[in-house]
Parts: structure tokens; sequence; C-alpha cells
């Protein structure tokens, strides 16, 4: 009896134990789940926190260049309103401009003119040479390839060349009348002052009368004295002292 008790007790306490390791088992599997399942829920939560910062990343540098793109829209804001007045203003200077060109065209015309009656009334110096200048002028006035400013350009530069034979000595070879024969002569200008000549063989010399509006015969004291003036001027000889006959100014 005792060994059948025995037998019973062991047999229970082995159903027991399998009983046991069964629910041990159970619990370790469905442990094993919930961790499987809570990884696979961290990497999702891991995944959408990444996700989260990267777009966060995203929106904030997004940010930044909208700033910078606001910033560099007001310059350019800026700009094109100071380009706008600066049409604005040129166009106006274009406006002015055309209104000057109108009245400078006539100007030129009246300075040409005025040269020319100036030219004519002077000393007869380099006539050819002056008359062709303004023909050139009076020539280029019709032109339509040549631009306003550049006319003005060119009667100026005539005028100038005009200032300047007043303050020039200058020597030059021409043909002229001497006692009704054409001669080749030398001619001496010192400024606008005096014109002085003298044939190439030294036997006679002039000088011109602003009053009468001819050369006058000088005497042949004078010649010696022309020559050093023509060679002075062709730098020919060091500048120095001449004595010539020079009419008194009126």
């Amino acid at each position: 009896m005792k060994c059948v008790n025995q037998l019973l007790l062991a047999g229970a306490f082995a159903v027991a134990s399998s009983a046991q390791a069964n629910d041990l088992n159970q619990v370790i599997d469905s442990s094993s789940e919930i961790n499987k399942s809570a990884l696979t829920s961290q990497n999702k939560i891991d995944a959408i926190s990444d996700n989260m910062q990267s777009r966060l990343q995203q929106f904030r540098t997004l940010n930044k260049e909208i700033e910078g793109l606001v910033v560099y829209n007001n310059q350019l804001d800026k700009q094109i309103k100071n380009q706008l007045e600066e049409m604005a203003a040129i166009n106006a200077s274009m406006d002015q401009v055309s209104v000057i060109e109108r009245q400078i065209t006539p100007l030129m015309l009246r300075m040409i003119t005025g040269l020319e009656q100036f030219v004519t009334l002077d000393v007869p110096f380099l006539k050819d040479e002056r008359a062709n200048r303004i023909a050139k002028l009076k020539s280029m006035m019709d032109r339509a390839d040549i631009t306003s400013s550049e006319k003005f350009r060119r009667v100026l530069e005539a005028y100038q060349v005009e200032v300047e034979y007043g303050r020039t000595i200058e020597a030059y070879t021409t043909l002229l009348e001497v006692d009704g024969q054409e001669r080749e002569v030398d001619m001496l200008r010192i400024g606008r002052l005096e014109l002085l000549y003298v044939t190439k063989d030294s036997a006679k010399a002039g000088s011109w009368n602003k009053e009468t509006k001819q050369f006058d015969a000088l005497p042949n004291t004078n010649i010696s004295q022309i020559n050093k003036g023509v060679r002075i001027a062709r730098k020919q000889l060091a500048p120095d002292m001449l004595t010539l006959p020079i009419q008194a100014a009126q």
C-alpha cells in the first residue's frame, strides 16, 4: 500500500512538473513574442524619430534659404528701383540732348561763318590752308554720318588753331607777286603782329600793311634780320633778338 501511494505521489509530481514546464514554456514563448513585438515597435519608433529629425533639419534648412531669398529679393527691389530712377534720368537727359542738338547746329553754323569772316579780314598768311579748313567744316555740317558732338569738336579745334596762330612764329615758302612778277618767297609770320616776306635771292623784302591790305617794300637793311627770323622759326637757329619793323597797334 505504501508503495502504491509513493507511486501515485511520484506520478502526481511528474504530472505537476510537466504542467509547470508547459506553463513556463508558454510564458517564455509569450515573453519572446512580446520582446519581438517590442523590438519591432522600437524599430518603428526609431525610424519615425529619424524621419522626423530629417524633416526637421530640412525644415530648418528651407527656413534659412527662405530668409536668404527674402533679403536677396529686398536688395533686388532696391536695385530695380534705382535702375528705374536712372532710366528716368537718362530719358530726361536724352530729351534735353535732343533740344540741345537742335540748338547747337545753328550755333555751329554761325561759328563757321564768323570764323570765315575773321580769316578774310585777318593777316593773309596760309590762305589756302585756312580756306580749306573752313571749306571742310562747311562740308562736314551736311554729313549725317558725323555726330553733332564730333562736329562741335572739330569746329572748336579750328578755333583753337586760329588762336594758336596769334602766339607762335612760323616760316613757310609760297608764291607772291613782287613788283608785278610772281616770285617764290619765304614768309615770316610773327603771331598776328607782323607778316613779312623775303625773296629767295634776298633781293627784295616787304611787310603786310593792315591799312592798305597789301605788302609794302622794306629797305634792304631789314633783309638780314628777316632771314634770321626765318631760320629761327624753322629751328635752324636758337631763339634770339630780332630787329624788325613793327606796325603800331591801332
